[in-house]
């Protein structure tokens, strides 16, 4: 089974409606943008005014580890994309705020139809998930008979969308999944040459990362595993120090959790020519701030439909991950 949600054209939906039980008009320029950027009064306490609405609103706030750390601050809860998309199956809030990715929302929806579930920002996407289009997948599938589709295990089996994570597993199983080219564009740029000076001047920290990343910086690594297992692990060993090779917002709940543990982050690759970087941040996490949570609370905007014909395929494989999970 393949599906995939195409996120629709902001311009297709530019047009006045009201948003929800506010009775607030939908500004044409929030359409167009993909998310509210009203301005709050001065000496507005954002923190804790989207606490308050959440109260009155019965409101629950889900963010990914890679969000930005005032964001995380003012969520219920956080977690990977798996961790959150449990939560949303349990929650018995009437509105979510999902703080991550577009597809984030997306799959809260489709586990909770009746609930109302705001997206922050529409522009929030995912390269990984753009990387694998609902009709390529389809012609590749088509191309593989015989093959079962895992995304992101039958003995032919083709993986998605990371191709990279189904390298790893390939690895460590020893199986010859057939992989889908795709890739997070993160996870991607992380330099292994960095983590080789990094380790010549803490030879005992501790080299975390991510299955996502690339080959070479999998083989430097002590650890391998998802955003939660490395937390996890680091949270188990709070006396070491860390050289993380992940998205760094994830450092924010690693130095809560761990305040006297040092944790540093991989810079990127450095392309010739251009302009070296210390941070390696997804842009699209980064673009849930607390404004624009405040102001998708206040208005109930922007939400997040799934029609209803694709919402009935997609949530058997996703009910079929939460129970193997």
């Amino acid at each position: 089974m393949i599906v995939r949600v195409e996120r629709l054209n902001r311009k297709d939906k530019a047009h006045p409606r009201t948003a929800n039980e506010t009775n607030t008009m939908v500004k044409e320029e929030w359409t167009e943008k993909g998310y509210i950027d009203e301005p709050a009064d001065n000496g507005t306490d954002l923190a804790a005014e989207i606490r308050k609405m959440c109260k009155e609103k019965d409101a629950i706030i889900l963010a990914h580890y890679y969000t930005d750390g005032s964001v995380q601050q003012v969520a219920d809860f956080i977690g990977d994309s798996l961790a959150l998309a449990r939560k949303a199956a349990k929650t018995d809030a009437k509105i979510i705020v999902m703080c991550g990715v577009h597809f984030m929302a997306e799959t809260c929806k489709i586990l909770c139809p009746e609930k109302l579930v705001l997206c922050p920002d529409l522009n929030a996407g995912c390269s990984l998930a753009d990387s694998c289009r609902a009709e390529d997948l389809k012609k590749f599938k088509e191309e593989h008979p015989g093959y079962t589709v895992v995304s992101y295990v039958n003995e032919k089996i083709i993986f998605g969308p990371d191709h990279n994570l189904g390298s790893y597993i390939n690895a460590v199983t020893g199986r010859e999944m057939l992989l889908w080219n795709g890739g997070c564009h993160v996870h991607e740029r992380f330099s292994p040459q960095a983590i080789v000076e990094m380790k010549k001047e803490h030879p005992d920290a501790i080299v975390l990362v991510h299955p996502e990343c690339k080959g070479p910086v999998v083989k430097l690594a002590d650890v391998v595993g998802s955003t939660a297992v490395l937390l996890d692990y680091a949270v188990a060993h709070p006396e070491k120090e860390y050289i993380v090779a992940t998205e760094p917002g994830i450092l924010f709940e690693m130095q809560r959790q761990c305040p006297d543990t040092v944790f540093m982050p991989v810079p990127p690759e450095v392309s010739e020519g251009s302009v070296g970087c210390s941070c390696n941040e997804c842009e699209y996490m980064k673009m849930n701030t607390l404004l624009k949570v405040y102001n998708a609370l206040k208005y109930e905007w922007p939400s997040v439909d799934v029609p209803a014909d694709i919402a009935a395929e997609a949530v058997k494989p996703i009910n079929r991950m939460l129970e193997m999970s």
